[in-house]
């Protein structure tokens, strides 16, 4: 039977009309059945979150301990670096190059010193120059980019990093030395090509180099009369965050760290080998075999994030930075951390913050590191606030 346009429209409406009529029933009892579960929710009490992490302070119940445990995960540490083959640290012999005045405010200077008896690091050094007295001073550490210390003096590329830059015009000394592969140094094979080192020292660990490198910057700050040497802090972004969270558990004098963006952990990483490549930047060889294997080092991030423990650390960290997966276990284990602080009496120098800009060091995230050094590095009077007088 054909129809006329006339019924096939009143067809349609009369389709359409009985289509939502349907649907208004399916979405009725959906919201019914909703809103009966809403209305069966019952008060509850908070349930205790267990995680993989829990084994940090498994079996400790007092400070006594956990500080005996303590001694054990840092020889842990210690092995994990093969901080054993480190050479015999040299005099610093340090050299200046050459000095400019940034804006009337502070004085960078190219620096140069030994750290190891055939090897010289390279530094951009910052001073504030209307110092009252000895300042807090801060190991600005970059992250995975050839030209190194001239990024975090904010002097090429990407000025969110220009750490160097920033913390001066804040009242910090600070130092930003080159990577051991990058900047003065870059490998004949490339920047953070590691064969050279690894040929050199086939028992010690990039990581292990770093860090010592790191420690031994801490002591350029220290032979200056401009720095405070009880108030040293660290940060960086990337291999400068996790380089951050490294030193911190290496140096003692580190009294603040700030981590940004740093790199996953070994359990609960599916690509947990990148930590032990067979090529190019190789953090740990000694550990490849046993990754291969699926065998974890005995010690992970929140055994070493707890060495740090009583001192400030701050962990900033993206949700959308790689394995999301990843990143939300990190939440987990930074809880846990939290528990160690508790323990020694000093929740309040720890923190952590999560966010969605993925690997970057946004405005908060730079925002929130150099409050954290204010915090635990300058005096109380310079952070505290003040009643607007009558």
């Amino acid at each position: 039977m054909l129809l006329s346009s006339f019924d096939k429209g009143i067809f349609m409406r009369s389709s359409l009309l009985c289509f939502l009529s349907c649907l208004g029933v399916i979405l009725g009892y959906s919201l019914s059945v909703q809103s009966e579960e809403a209305s069966s929710r019952q008060r509850s009490e908070p349930e205790k979150i267990e995680s993989s992490w829990d084994d940090l302070l498994h079996g400790i119940e007092s400070p006594e301990e956990w500080a005996e445990h303590k001694q054990q995960l840092r020889k842990r540490y210690l092995e994990l670096l093969r901080d054993q083959y480190k050479p015999e640290k040299p005099d610093l012999q340090i050299q200046f190059h050459d000095t400019v005045i940034v804006d009337g405010i502070y004085r960078r200077q190219l620096i140069s010193y030994q750290v190891e008896k055939d090897e010289r690091a390279h530094a951009y050094l910052g001073v504030p120059l209307n110092l009252r007295g000895p300042a807090p001073a801060i190991v600005a550490l970059h992250g995975t980019y050839k030209y190194g210390k001239q990024r975090a003096a904010g002097l090429i590329d990407n000025p969110d990093k220009a750490y160097l830059d920033h913390l001066c015009r804040r009242g910090y000394v600070v130092i930003a030395p080159d990577h051991f592969v990058a900047g003065h140094r870059i490998p004949e094979a490339g920047p953070y090509d590691t064969k050279a080192f690894h040929e050199k020292h086939p028992h010690w660990t990039s990581v292990g180099k770093f860090t010592y490198e790191h420690s031994i910057a801490i002591d350029v700050l220290q032979t200056l009369r401009e720095v405070n040497p009880d108030k040293i802090g660290v940060l960086g972004h990337s291999l400068g965050g996790h380089g951050s969270m490294f030193l911190a558990a290496y140096d003692e004098r580190v009294q603040a760290a700030a981590g940004n963006c740093s790199a996953s952990f070994f359990r609960q990483n599916a690509r947990v080998e990148a930590w032990a490549r067979d090529h190019w930047y190789v953090y740990f060889n000694h550990i490849r075999p046993d990754l291969l294997e699926g065998k974890l080092p005995p010690i992970d991030f929140h055994e070493i994030m707890s060495l740090i423990a009583p001192r400030a650390f701050l962990d900033l960290s993206g949700l959308n930075d790689g394995d999301p997966l990843t990143q939300r276990q990190r939440v987990l284990m930074l809880m846990k951390v939290m528990d160690v602080y508790e323990l020694e009496k000093a929740p309040q120098n720890f923190a952590f913050f999560v966010h969605g800009k993925g690997h970057s060091v946004a405005h908060e995230s730079r925002a929130l590191m150099y409050s954290w050094m204010d915090t635990h590095l300058k005096p109380e009077s310079e952070t505290k606030t003040k009643l607007v007088k009558p």
